[in-house]
């Protein structure tokens, strides 16, 4: 698939799920005077994060483009662009984890055609100074939806990446506790670089194995947070 049929059959399928479709904010950041460009795909929608009504309902979805200046001392990797377009399925107060996690398996594998084999994913371990809980409930959804596919998913505590580093997969692993600087979703880096004030929380992403041959074995042993440089 290249890339425009990702991003036809992304927004195809939240429409089909009730989304509506709205546009692409500009790339220089007009209504946000904290960054010169916009940088991610929640930057435009950060009122109606924030609880403000959108005038196209509680059920949206777009691709935003960003750039990342930030980035740019890692673009080379596997992982790294300055210049890139998000693609984002919100829902401002309606569904949550569970119908967030089964649609998105299901467009990687049923739409895009992704191996689920080769699907790793993980999710927020707690902070224990901030008082937020492991997020237990993300790792029994995707336990669930990997045994619907058939899958044995294991989970794993790994905290760290460089703990990953030094750690690695065991067999039949598949869902993966980190931190906070891997599985916090904000503007900042990590709890301690969240702004006040903004949308934030646990988060939960998804990882897919390109094989053995692509890994460095310089950055240590294989998991889905390591750097994985080619």
């Amino acid at each position: 698939m290249r890339a425009q049929h990702i991003r036809t059959a992304f927004l195809d399928y939240y429409q089909g799920r009730g989304h509506t479709v709205i546009p692409r904010s500009g790339l220089v950041a007009e209504e946000d005077g904290t960054t010169l460009f916009t940088g991610s795909g929640m930057q435009p929608l950060m009122p109606y994060l924030l609880g403000e009504p959108h005038p196209s309902g509680l059920r949206l979805a777009n691709c935003q483009p960003a750039v990342r200046a930030q980035d740019m001392v890692e673009v080379g990797d596997n992982r790294h662009t300055s210049f890139f377009e998000m693609l984002g399925n919100w829902s401002l107060g309606d569904y949550f984890k569970e119908q967030q996690i089964r649609w998105f398996f299901d467009f990687l594998t049923r739409i895009v055609g992704l191996d689920p084999h080769r699907l790793y994913v993980t999710v927020f371990g707690g902070d224990v100074s901030a008082r937020v809980p492991r997020d237990e409930e993300a790792a029994q959804i995707w336990k669930q939806v990997f045994a619907d596919a058939g899958i044995e998913a294991q989970v794993a505590v790994i905290g760290t990446q460089s703990d990953g580093d030094a750690r690695g997969i065991s067999p039949g692993e598949r869902i993966f506790f980190y931190g906070d600087e891997e599985n916090w979703w904000s503007r900042g880096k990590g709890l301690a670089g969240t702004p006040v004030g903004d949308p934030c929380g646990p988060d939960s992403e998804v990882f897919f194995d390109f094989g053995p041959e692509h890994h460095d074995p310089t950055h240590g042993l294989p998991h889905p947070a390591s750097v994985l440089r080619r």
